[in-house]
């Protein structure tokens, strides 16, 4: 069970052995965090936040208490025992070599709209790019809080045009963007049940969307709505799981999907694994 410690307007957490942040924030989750010096810079739910870790101990500078325990306690998931995983999931010999590498990743609990529409702008993309989307896309319709803008929401996107979005130069993308910000705004798709929802039905649901597939739904799924069984599949994943597995997770491993699916993409990547 970790601890927090608040203390000088910052927030001190100890007891957290599986934690790297560059692994966390900069593995393709998430799209808003940058690493200066060691401390990671990133806004979430409307909140800017400088993060790091000392000496084993986690460090978020310059919260509140109340923000920490609405938003970022559950943002980095920080309730959820990684430790307990990697042991169940480590009698298969792959896994546990994999989870060995990965060990310092956790999954996100971002905010559904956010989410969606990042994943959206994903599809057929790098890393660096959809950043670069993204950060327009804030800086263009989001709120200016000084110094960082807030994700616009699916409201004020529903209100826009092609050619309004055309600033954002993320191509065939637009159209899906406002597809789904016009289907999140009316209430035709409500993001806010999905998590209640089984998983079959949830994703169903996301892919009534222009443009959101099997993959880009599970990645919402998995990041925003606590389905920790969904399981992402891109080409380059189908590959990985083909060469380490024969093509079906280990039965031990589904419950735990998406998590696996994080340790498994980046042992394959560190281990320059040939697929």
């Amino acid at each position: 069970m970790f601890k927090a410690e608040f203390k000088n307007s910052n927030v001190y957490i100890s007891g957290i052995a599986e934690m790297n942040l560059a692994q966390t924030l900069d593995c393709g989750q998430a799209f808003r965090w940058e690493e200066q010096n060691g401390v990671w810079l990133g806004v979430a739910f409307g909140k800017y936040l400088e993060i790091e870790i000392k000496d084993s101990v986690i460090i978020l500078y310059n919260t509140t208490e109340e923000d920490f325990n609405n938003i970022w306690c559950d943002y980095f998931d920080f309730e959820r025992d990684y430790g307990k995983i990697i042991t169940e999931i480590s009698s298969n010999e792959i896994l546990k070599k994999a989870s060995e590498f990965g060990k310092g990743i956790r999954v996100l609990n971002q905010e559904p709209w956010e989410t969606l529409c990042s994943f959206i702008i994903s599809q057929n993309n790098n890393i660096k790019r959809i950043k670069g989307i993204i950060a327009r896309l804030c800086e263009n319709f989001g709120e200016d809080m000084g110094g960082f803008y807030t994700f616009p929401t699916a409201q004020k996107i529903a209100s826009l045009t092609l050619e309004d979005l055309s600033v954002l130069r993320s191509g065939f993308r637009a159209k899906y963007i406002l597809d789904a910000a016009k289907k999140v705004a009316n209430g035709e798709i409500l993001l806010e049940t999905l998590k209640d929802l089984p998983i079959d039905e949830a994703r169903a649901e996301l892919m009534k969307i222009k443009g959101v597939g099997p993959k880009v739904a599970d990645c919402a799924l998995l990041f925003s709505h606590r389905h920790i069984s969904a399981f992402p599949k891109d080409v380059w994943i189908k590959r990985a799981m083909e060469v380490l597995f024969g093509g079906e997770l280990p039965k031990e491993a589904e419950k735990y999907a998406g998590i696996v699916q994080q340790y498994i993409f980046f042992y394959a990547r560190e281990t320059k694994l040939e697929i």
